[in-house]
């Protein structure tokens, strides 16, 4: 009996050790991904060696700047519509955070909240931009309101898009997505790495809209494809194990942002639920809250005709309020 179940057991980890060698996908390299997903406004900071940052700096040269900074495992893509948008107005910035987009990683041991503030701050200086409002979709808009703790004084604005730092309690932990809560398992972590992950991919992006038939396959595998760029997959994974070590919003420590504060929120976002954009609210003093009905977690995507709207309204009123600011004049020279 026991030779028997020694033999079962021997098979069934056969066939998953086989299983697991056919799921594996290799790097792809920054060549052949910056072919496939940069563009002629693309441009790469060295940070250092081989290490560089992949950003996109458009619109007039003395125009009022917007940077826009994406979430977990996204790209600077996610803010295409917001850029063609604005890119006639205002100079506008996106870039890829490291160990994302087309961005090298830095220090894999150091990815974090603290290290893409530190790349913030070092590529906007660098671009010779003094101020300018900081816009931060879900871990971009964590980011972005550390850095506003942070830099104080070098923001005219700040956009938080569904941006997360609240502790989840219980029941909104329940709804996270199974791709989520898998990468938060050390083991599950360490299995998965080296996987084919396009179907959990899929999965999470359609978590991530209300509206699923925005997921399109050129999505699907964009997110696939850059998450396999050499390093990539560390980084991320030292991401979802500093995970509980990040600073967490809380009122006190939000009450010292003073600059015009702008919320963006998804009523159905399924990782960042509502009543984390109300406490955003509630905890800076200002603060102007825009709740999407029927709308997940990237309303940039989902809504980017309403949100680019209440964007404009609020850079406007609350940011460049005299006309003159905002002049659309010369277009970057590239």
């Amino acid at each position: 009996m026991l030779r028997r179940l020694m033999a079962i057991f021997v098979t069934v980890a056969i066939i998953l050790g086989a299983g697991w060698f056919v799921m594996r996908r290799s790097d792809i390299g920054y060549d052949r991904l910056e072919s496939m997903y940069a563009n002629t406004d693309s441009r790469f900071m060295p940070m250092g060696g081989d290490m560089r940052v992949h950003y996109r700096d458009v619109g007039p040269r003395n125009a009022p700047v917007l940077v826009l900074v994406h979430g977990f495992s996204a790209s600077l893509h996610t803010w295409e519509p917001w850029v063609q948008g604005l890119r006639k107005d205002y100079r506008v910035v996106s870039l890829d955070l490291p160990g994302h987009g087309l961005s090298r990683c830095l220090d894999v041991s150091e990815t974090g909240i603290p290290q893409f503030v530190d790349t913030i701050d070092r590529v906007t200086r660098e671009l010779g931009i003094e101020h300018f409002t900081l816009a931060g979709s879900s871990m971009g808009g964590h980011t972005a309101w550390n850095y506003a703790l942070a830099h104080p004084d070098r923001l005219d604005g700040l956009v938080l898009v569904d941006a997360s730092g609240w502790p989840k309690s219980g029941d909104e932990a329940q709804s996270t997505p199974l791709v989520f809560k898998l990468l938060a398992n050390p083991l599950a972590r360490s299995v998965m790495k080296d996987l084919d992950m396009t179907g959990m991919i899929r999965g999470g992006l359609e978590d991530s809209f209300v509206n699923q038939s925005l997921v399109t396959e050129e999505m699907v595998q964009r997110y696939a494809a850059l998450g396999r760029a050499p390093c990539h997959r560390d980084a991320i994974l030292n991401l979802m194990t500093d995970r509980n070590g990040r600073a967490e919003a809380n009122a006190g420590t939000l009450a010292a942002i003073a600059v015009p504060t702008l919320i963006l929120q998804g009523e159905q976002d399924n990782l960042v639920p509502a009543s984390h954009g109300e406490k955003f609210n509630a905890a800076i003093s200002g603060s102007v809250l825009k709740l999407y009905p029927n709308v997940g977690h990237v309303p940039q995507e989902e809504v980017p005709a309403q949100s680019l709207a209440d964007l404009r309204d609020f850079l406007s009123t609350q940011v460049y309020v005299a006309s003159e600011d905002v002049a659309p004049t010369e277009e970057a020279v590239d």
